[in-house]
């Protein structure tokens, strides 16, 4: 089994950015007790902005300029690696650090290269330790968070098992931190519907609340992994988490059935910067003939977007039912409009968004 544990930024600083030594000992305890049960783990850890920033003079509050954040990043995750590399030896333990980026997931060589170091490392018994490469990466092709990084890696290396550990105890029905009746949602499947007002970290350097987290577990959902979110603080959380010990945080089962990388990518990662509505013939289409989108189905646009970017699918009765990558921007689409293909100009797309381009949210009908 492969395991691929994600811990966040408020479960390892303090609020002035200074290092719970203690959270990485107690992490470092549980990874050792892993790899003597289930052998590989992979550990996903954020923290290195948080424990920069002090050293550029931000102690409270995490600020907004990008080129502070990948100075913090620099300074911080050297002094994050070094007390994980002697928390894990005292287990006999090494570790190796990988910073990745969302581009290393979706271009195919670098998703080659990024496995190939990950399984080189499981194989010679060292523990990989997973960042978001923030000190370099650009702003267009960050998240800035881990949560769906660790998604991602778990799909990548085929895991059975993905744990993210934050400062609550799972998802609640409401903010915990601002709504004293919330309930814990002990599972959530593929036909679980929730209405929660999902809260933020309680860490002011934190940069992930916990509807990524939520959105993370759905994305290893649709990968065929088991997510399990819970408190850091928790004794034994990880084996617990893996054994599924009943009140251990909220567990986020698979989808039946599963999505590569890409459209992972298209359906989580991205944010649509339009909408197209269809209709019921395109629909049709879509849902249960595994088909493109072509203009002559499209009724109307809504908001602006570049060829290439992401938009939403919505039908007539108004319900979001695909995501993709628009291959015509909105400028040169709103004249094609229920025009087939046959009598749109030369040159112009044949499908509005491929079905290699395209995730559907719905399922198909009888």
């Amino acid at each position: 089994m492969t395991v691929v544990v994600k811990i966040g930024t408020s479960s390892l600083t303090k609020t002035d950015g200074s290092i719970k030594r203690e959270a990485i000992a107690k992490l470092c305890d549980e990874v050792a007790e892993v790899r003597e049960a289930y052998r590989d783990i992979i550990l996903v850890s954020s923290g290195a902005i948080g424990v920069g920033l002090p050293a550029l003079g931000h102690h409270t509050e995490r600020p907004d300029d990008s080129r502070i954040l990948q100075a913090a990043s620099a300074i911080g995750q050297p002094k994050l690696m070094a007390i994980y590399g002697e928390e894990l030896g005292r287990h006999n333990l090494e570790c190796g650090q990988l910073l990745l980026a969302p581009d290393d997931f979706f271009v195919r060589s670098r998703y080659l290269h990024a496995r190939s170091t990950l399984q080189s490392l499981l194989e010679a018994g060292i523990v990989p330790i997973v960042n978001e490469n923030d000190a370099v990466a650009d702003d267009a092709i960050r998240w800035g968070d881990n949560d769906r990084i660790a998604a991602l890696l778990a799909h990548l290396v085929n895991a059975e098992k993905l744990i993210i550990l934050t400062d609550t105890e799972g998802i609640y029905s409401a903010d915990p931190h601002i709504d004293e009746d919330a309930i814990l949602i002990p599972e959530i499947n593929s036909t679980t519907e929730l209405t929660a007002v999902l809260g933020k970290s309680e860490g002011a350097q934190g940069s992930g609340g916990m509807s990524s987290k939520l959105a993370a577990a759905r994305m290893a959902a649709w990968s065929g992994v088991t997510t399990t979110i819970a408190s850091a603080e928790r004794e034994r959380v990880v084996i617990d988490a893996l054994s599924e010990q009943p009140n251990t945080g909220t567990i986020v089962r698979p989808n039946p059935q599963k999505l590569s990388a890409k459209k992972l990518w298209i359906a989580f990662a991205l944010e649509p910067n339009g909408t197209l509505q269809i209709d019921q013939g395109a629909e049709e289409a879509l849902v249960n003939k595994g088909g493109s989108l072509l203009a002559v189905g499209v009724l109307r646009i809504s908001g602006e977007w570049s060829s290439g970017e992401a938009v939403s699918v919505m039908n007539t009765e108004g319900n979001h039912i695909a995501r993709g990558l628009c291959s015509i921007g909105s400028g040169d689409l709103a004249p094609l409009l229920g025009i087939p293909t046959r009598d749109q100009s030369q040159g112009s797309p044949e499908e509005v968004i491929h079905r290699d381009d395209l995730v559907l949210i719905a399922s198909p009908t009888s």
